[in-house]
């Protein structure tokens, strides 16, 4: 007796399917780490440069600390409302995610503008790529690669959420694309950490 020819494929032509996750979740976890990689090689970079440097700038005296602190409670705080966005949408709470979701963005734009005010004061004071008033030439270089790397991708960030705001607004929007969405305003806010960490605070 022949058996029956098969309907189905499993996902991941395998017996069982090894982890609960859909192509695209899979794609943009492989687009976290490999972005991770490349802020790691930046940051490493960053810190092979320091050790080298023969006077390295006093950041307590370049940068305002509490407000960099305040950059980093905005940051952290969208994250907060990102994960409420992605836990509202779950349970079908269209509207409360929406809520949550804007104002991830909201916060986004805050943190965006707050760098940009941060890099015009630090220009007014004479800091440039190739020079700086403060030390080591490639301590401004380092701050404005890191910072305007990571800026673009708070900027890239903020509009995906709007992309979700609108389409959740409208019913277009399923859990996973806020999910995804998510996954994405996550990294970056756990790269700000490790950039406001080893270039602020160390």
């Amino acid at each position: 007796m022949t058996q029956p020819a098969a309907t189905t494929i499993d996902r991941w032509s395998g017996g069982t399917c090894p982890f609960d996750a859909g192509w695209r979740k899979v794609m943009m976890w492989w687009f976290i780490i490999t972005d991770g990689l490349l802020f790691a090689g930046f940051l490493g970079a960053y810190g092979y440069a320091r050790i080298l440097a023969l006077r390295w700038p006093d950041q307590s005296t370049v940068f305002s600390l509490p407000y960099i602190a305040a950059m980093t409670f905005v940051l952290i705080t969208s994250s907060a409302t990102m994960a409420s966005a992605v836990e509202a949408a779950k349970e079908g709470k269209r509207r409360l995610a929406l809520r949550f979701i804007v104002l991830t963005a909201i916060g986004g734009a805050v943190f965006l503008g707050m760098q940009a005010y941060e890099w015009w004061h630090l220009i007014e004071e004479g800091a440039r790529l190739n020079t700086n008033p403060w030390g080591d030439a490639s301590f401004s270089a380092y701050f404005f690669l890191l910072t305007g790397f990571h800026g673009s991708h708070v900027l890239t960030g903020v509009s995906i959420l709007i992309t979700t705001a609108i389409r959740t607004a409208k019913g277009w929007s399923t859990a996973d694309g806020v999910e995804m969405a998510g996954l994405y305003w996550h990294f970056v806010d756990l790269v700000w950490v490790f950039i406001f960490t080893l270039f602020y605070l160390l």
